[in-house]
């Protein structure tokens, strides 16, 4: 398996994603760049300039028509996919950390950090699905947390839930229209890292410091399964067809990383069997962290983006489809 390595950044990869049908990655990172690329080819078909800071969050609507980014400079961009326009720019008191399209792409949700006296919140804005109409700066609703700052979020099964995932290792399910928590669970014991969905979006896998992931139930959050790793993760994936597989990739934090070769720093991304939670295999090639993995939604491919600046595409070969683990 033979990567595409894809150098559109100067600075460490925050986040990528696959639009619907897979054939865009879009991918941002800590250098103020958005980037769009051919997934099936690594060529980079443009930029969304106009970030003032790292853009730490990236999501396409299903229509691969508007993309939205979230940044350092407190603002939230929503963006043309085609031209690279940008269509509006939402204006917070601190940094957006994460970023994501309602399924009906009509709404974006914003985390937002808990800086300089502002509490963090997940703020719900609407979204105008015709290119060239105007969007509101008017929030439909502001979750504030009371207690540990989100640090992630997503849409649960059609909307109906915000789950959230905080700093201190809880997750949190709200009834966003009503503005209010339903339940919450503390299954990790350090910050959560990354929350996918499954792509009918009743499930999720959680990734957290605490070197474990986790798969919940998006309405009850029974505990599925858990996977557990000797590194921190700082990413979790599902992926979707061929493969009952999770991938998760992580490593020692970057701030340590030079003081151990690439090998002890463990910045492959691990293969698990879903069901049954064994490791299957491991992909090397990051000579740092891994930050962020995202599964193409054919699950023909995947890729994984790094503190080393760069995206890595990986086709998988045609043993990866005939692999059956031994019982």
């Amino acid at each position: 398996m033979r990567p595409i390595l894809l150098q559109g950044h100067t600075r460490s990869l925050t986040q990528i994603k696959y639009n619907r049908e897979g054939d865009l990655l879009f991918s941002v990172s800590k250098d103020k760049v958005v980037n769009v690329w051919y997934s099936h080819n690594g060529e980079r078909l443009g930029t969304y300039n106009g970030h003032v800071g790292s853009v730490w969050t990236v999501d396409v609507n299903s229509s691969s028509t508007m993309v939205v980014t979230g940044s350092a400079d407190n603002t939230a961009r929503l963006w043309e996919v085609r031209t690279g326009r940008c269509l509006k720019t939402w204006e917070f008191m601190t940094a957006v950390k994460r970023v994501e399209f309602s399924e009906d792409d009509t709404m974006v949700l914003c985390v937002t950090e808990e800086r300089m006296g502002y509490a963090g919140t997940v703020t719900v804005l609407p979204v105008n699905l015709d290119i060239d109409g105007t969007q509101s700066d008017t929030p439909i609703v502001t979750i504030r947390n009371d207690g540990p700052k989100a640090v992630v979020a997503g849409w649960g099964n059609l909307n109906k839930y915000i789950i959230s995932g905080h700093v201190d290792g809880s997750i949190c399910q709200w009834d966003w229209k009503a503005n209010k928590k339903l339940n919450s669970i503390k299954p990790h014991s350090d910050v959560i890292t990354d929350i996918q969905f499954s792509p009918d979006r009743t499930y999720f896998i959680t990734s957290g410091k605490d070197k474990i992931a986790q798969i919940f139930d998006s309405d009850t959050f029974e505990l599925k399964k858990t996977y557990t790793t000797d590194t921190p993760l700082n990413s979790a994936s599902l992926t979707p067809k061929f493969q009952e597989f999770v991938i998760l990739g992580g490593g020692q934090d970057a701030m340590n990383v030079t003081t151990t070769s690439a090998r002890a720093g463990k910045f492959e991304s691990r293969f698990y069997h879903k069901i049954l939670e064994e490791e299957v295999g491991r992909v090397r090639g990051h000579f740092g962290p891994i930050n962020t993995i995202a599964v193409h939604p054919d699950g023909k491919s995947y890729s994984s983006g790094g503190e080393d600046g760069y995206v890595r595409v990986h086709h998988f070969d045609p043993d990866y489809f005939k692999f059956k683990i031994d019982a």
